[in-house]
């Protein structure tokens, strides 16, 4: 039996948790920042990385208690140390760095990215390889090859918002609020994807993803095209005169594109590459469309689908955890020197 203590602050959520031998999860305790970055309609780094000083030795206490346990009991300390926000991947950092040098216990050091794939193995999926590895978050949506858990090839990869960014930037241009995605995914299931938006093709690699083009048809989409007056750029109209009906039809619109545009990429990968499965994680696995759309694309390829929970969509620590098991159990140990990184596997 082996206890993974894993800790978790690449964006806005100060998280820890406490696993058992990589899939028994026995806490996971999430801080969210929502209530911290709402007015200004996405993450502020400075204000994130400040909150996570704060909650940080809170969190991990919470996480050490709720799983029965006490500090000593810990077998390793795994962290998130990139890709992210540098100043909040710090904060979790030097937190894991000091508890393995207090408790001397060893550390490793976990890709975000590939800890979302791990998050489906916390309700039980037993993943085979190679897989398609699918994230798709608000600073994320990459491809990876996977060869096993920790090592994997970029395959294809947003060149400009991630998907979980993008929807956050429509329910801002249709005045909805923040965080986006959930809010988008709300509104159009009671709305119809009537309006005809682009779905972005690139050239060079079939397999990438643009959702910037996409934003700025559903901006022009919403409030007409802009003219310049007196040096300054005006549109026709405001979102805040649309109905809701309208809304959630523009909702359903947006939401159809991106997934869309997700799934020509999936589509094109499993046609270029031979895989046993597909592994998918990442907070905007939480949107129903894109699950509904995975499943039908798997039985398609005739491949197994392999999903999170929910509650394991979002920024975690008990992925961390459980990718740092599979790390702590083939000896690809960490030292005191580790530092954060801004980039990771996808970037």
């Amino acid at each position: 039996m082996t206890l993974i203590l894993g800790i978790e602050s690449s964006c806005d959520e100060t998280a820890a948790a406490v696993v058992r031998d990589g899939t028994n999860v026995l806490s996971n305790i999430v801080a969210s920042q929502d209530e911290l970055h709402q007015e200004y309609g996405g993450v502020v780094p400075e204000i994130a990385s400040r909150a996570h000083l704060e909650r940080i030795l809170p969190v991990i206490q919470k996480a050490v208690a709720q799983a029965g346990v006490n500090m000593q009991d810990i077998d390793c300390i795994a962290v998130g140390n990139r890709p992210g926000l540098i100043g909040s991947l710090l904060v979790g950092v030097a937190a894991a760095k000091a508890l393995a040098w207090s408790l001397d216990k060893p550390l490793v050091a976990v890709d975000h990215v590939l800890a979302h794939l791990w998050a489906p193995m916390l309700s039980g999926a037993k993943a085979q390889f190679p897989a398609l590895g699918i994230v798709v978050s608000g600073g994320h949506t990459s491809l990876l090859l996977l060869e096993d858990p920790s090592t994997a090839r970029c395959i294809g990869k947003t060149i400009d918002d991630a998907a979980g960014e993008a929807f956050d930037k429509a329910a801002s241009i249709l005045e909805m609020g923040w965080p986006g995605g959930r809010l988008i995914d709300k509104a159009a299931q009671k709305g119809t994807a009537t309006h005809r938006l682009p779905r972005p093709r690139l050239k060079n690699n079939a397999a990438d993803f643009s959702f910037s083009g996409l934003k700025t048809a559903l901006l022009y989409g919403v409030r007409g095209n802009p003219k310049r007056i007196d040096g300054e750029t005006v549109f026709p109209r405001i979102a805040s005169s649309l109905s809701t009906e309208e809304k959630n039809d523009w909702s359903a619109s947006f939401q159809e594109a991106v997934v869309d545009t997700i799934i020509r990429g999936v589509k094109e990968a499993l046609k270029n590459h031979s895989v046993k499965c597909i592994v998918a994680g990442g907070g905007v696995l939480a949107n129903s469309r894109l699950r509904e759309h995975l499943l039908s694309v798997a039985e398609e390829f005739h491949v197994q689908l392999h999903v999170p929970e929910l509650s394991y969509c979002v920024d975690n620590a008990a992925m961390i955890a459980g990718l740092g098991w599979h790390l702590f159990s083939n000896t690809q140990f960490a030292n005191l020197e580790l530092t954060a990184s801004p980039r990771g596997i996808a970037s």
